[in-house]
C-alpha cells in the first residue's frame, strides 16, 4: 500500500512538474502587433562564446532580456557539408593535406548537410528544445537561419534527387556566384517546393519555433515563400525575415525585410561619402514604393558586415553609437549582431572557430537604454502601425538629421550631427524636453542657436 501511495505521489509531481514547466514555456502566439517594439538579436552559436554550444548562449538569455530584445535570431545550427569545403584562400578542405590543419575549418554554417540535423558541436536535439523553452519563457521569440537556395555538396538530394538541382548547359550541377562549397537547387522542380516546406515545418512541429529568417531570400521564388509562409501559419503563427530588399516579397511572404540600402547609406554618411540628404532621399523613396506596414530591418552590423566588410568601428569609426541609436529611432526594427553589446571590434572568422569578447564596456548601456525607450514608448513603433515620421528642418540640413515620431501621444526626437565638423545650428522646435541618454532637462526655444560636437546627437521626450 505505501509502495502505491509513493507511486501515486511520484505521478502526481511529475504531472505537476510537466504543467508548471509548459506554463513557464509559454508564449502568447506570434502576431502583427510584435513588430511593433521589437528588437532583434542575431545569435552566431560557434562564434558567441569559447564553448560554442546552446548551453553556453541560454546562460546569457536573461542578459538579453535587459536588452529589450524579443526575437532571437539564430545562424544556421545544422550539420555542414564537408565536401569542397571552403578552407583558406582559394583552397578546398580536400586540397588541405595537414590532417591538423584540416580540424580548423569548421566551414561556412550556410553550408546545410541536412535540413532536420543539428551540429553536435552545438549540443544535442535537448540542448536546442532547452535554448527554445528558455527563450520562451523569458519572452522572446526563436526564429532559425534557413538556406532555401542551396545545399551542401554532400546532402542526400545530391544523389537521391538530383533533379533538385540546377544545371549548366553541360548539366553540371552548379554553384550559386562563387559559393564553391554549395550547389543550387531548381524552384521549378515541384517536388523539391515539397520537400523544403515539409523540413520547415519539422522544426515548428517538434521544436515549437517562432519562424525563419530566410537566407539570400530574393534568389529563391517569391511564389514559393508565399506558399511556404501560408502552409507554416497553418501550424501556428510565424515570424519571416527576409535577407532582401523586394517589395514583392513584402506583400504575402514575409514580415520584414532587411535594411539593406538605410544601412549602405549610414556607412558612406560615416566615411563622409554622403551627407543627411542621401538619409532623407531613403526615406521618401520607402514611403513613395512600399506598402505602409511594410517593416524594414535596421543595423550597424551583421554577420556578413562583420567577417566581409570590417565591423562597425572600422566602417563607421566615431559615429558607432550616433547611428546606433538611429537605427532604434528611425523607422523600422533594429538588430543587434552578437558583440556589439560588448563593444566587439573584430571580425570574427567566418569558417573557423573564433569567440565574441564578453567584457561590459561602453555598448552596452547604451544597448539597454535605447531598448527600454524602443519597447516602453509607442512614439518609436515600427511594425504595422507604425508611429509618424516627420523631418524637421534644420538650418544644416545636410549635416544636421533633426525628426520627430509620434504616436498614441507620445512623441521621441532625434537630433543628431552626422559630420565629422562641429556644427552650429537652429531646428524648427520649441519647448521643454528630457534628453533620454542622459536624463538632463532640455529646453529649446525658437531660433535659438544649437552647437553640436562630431558625431553628437539627442534623443529628446517629453517632460
Amino acid at each position: 500500500m505505501k509502495k502505491l501511495i509513493l507511486s501515486l505521489f511520484v505521478m502526481a509531481s511529475l504531472v505537476g512538474c510537466k504543467k508548471e514547466a509548459e506554463s513557464a514555456q509559454a508564449i502568447a502566439p506570434v502576431s502583427p502587433e510584435l513588430a511593433d517594439n521589437t528588437i532583434v538579436y542575431e545569435a552566431n552559436i560557434r562564434q558567441y562564446s569559447p564553448e560554442g554550444t546552446f548551453n553556453a548562449f541560454v546562460r546569457d538569455i536573461p542578459k538579453l532580456k535587459k536588452l529589450g530584445v524579443k526575437v532571437i535570431w539564430l545562424m544556421p545550427i545544422h550539420q555542414i557539408g564537408f565536401k569542397n569545403r571552403k578552407a583558406k584562400g582559394n583552397l578546398s578542405i580536400e586540397q588541405v593535406t595537414d590532417v591538423l590543419e584540416k580540424k580548423i575549418y569548421l566551414g561556412s554554417p550556410y553550408s546545410i548537410k541536412d535540413y532536420r540535423s543539428i551540429n553536435v558541436h552545438y549540443g544535442s536535439e535537448e540542448d536546442f528544445q532547452y535554448l527554445v523553452d528558455t527563450a520562451h519563457k523569458n519572452g522572446m521569440y526563436v526564429i532559425l537561419d534557413w538556406v532555401a537556395n542551396h545545399t551542401a555538396w554532400d546532402h542526400p538530394w545530391i544523389t537521391q534527387h538530383p533533379d533538385y538541382y540546377t544545371r549548366d548547359k553541360e548539366g553540371k550541377m552548379i554553384a550559386p556566384f562563387d559559393w564553391t562549397d554549395v550547389a543550387e537547387l531548381d524552384y521549378n522542380n515541384k517536388n523539391l517546393r515539397k520537400a523544403m516546406i515539409e523540413d520547415m515545418k519539422y522544426w515548428i512541429d517538434k521544436f515549437n519555433i517562432d519562424g525563419f529568417r530566410c537566407d539570400v531570400a530574393a534568389e529563391v521564388p517569391v511564389d514559393f515563400w508565399e506558399n511556404a509562409t501560408a502552409e507554416l501559419n497553418k501550424i501556428k503563427p510565424v515570424f519571416m525575415l527576409a535577407e532582401a530588399e523586394k517589395p514583392e516579397l513584402m506583400k504575402k511572404a514575409f514580415d520584414m525585410q532587411y535594411g539593406w540600402e538605410a544601412h549602405h547609406i549610414l556607412n558612406d554618411i560615416a566615411k563622409g561619402k554622403k551627407t543627411v540628404k542621401a538619409f532623407d532621399e531613403y526615406i521618401q523613396k520607402v514611403k513613395d514604393s512600399l506598402q505602409p506596414d511594410d517593416i524594414h530591418m535596421n543595423f550597424t552590423s551583421n554577420h556578413d558586415e562583420n567577417s566581409w566588410n570590417g565591423t562597425e568601428y572600422e566602417r563607421m569609426g566615431n559615429a558607432v553609437e550616433t547611428m546606433a541609436a538611429l537605427t532604434y529611432t528611425m523607422p523600422g526594427v533594429p538588430l543587434i549582431y552578437n558583440g556589439q553589446e560588448y563593444d566587439l571590434n573584430k571580425r570574427l572568422r567566418f569558417f573557423e572557430k573564433d569567440t565574441i569578447p564578453q567584457t561590459t564596456g561602453k555598448m552596452f548601456s547604451i544597448y539597454e537604454k535605447l531598448g527600454k525607450l524602443k519597447v516602453e514608448n509607442p512614439a518609436l513603433n515600427g511594425g504595422k502601425k507604425p508611429a509618424s515620421y516627420q523631418r524637421l528642418v534644420t538650418s544644416a540640413d545636410t549635416r544636421i538629421l533633426a525628426f520627430q515620431r509620434e504616436n498614441q501621444g507620445k512623441k521621441v526626437i532625434y537630433l543628431g550631427n552626422l559630420s565629422r565638423r562641429t556644427q552650429d545650428f537652429t531646428v524648427e522646435l520649441e519647448g521643454n524636453y528630457v534628453d533620454y541618454m542622459t536624463g538632463n532637462e532640455f529646453t529649446i526655444t525658437k531660433d535659438q542657436k544649437l552647437n553640436f560636437k562630431p558625431w553628437e546627437y539627442k534623443i529628446l521626450v517629453v517632460k
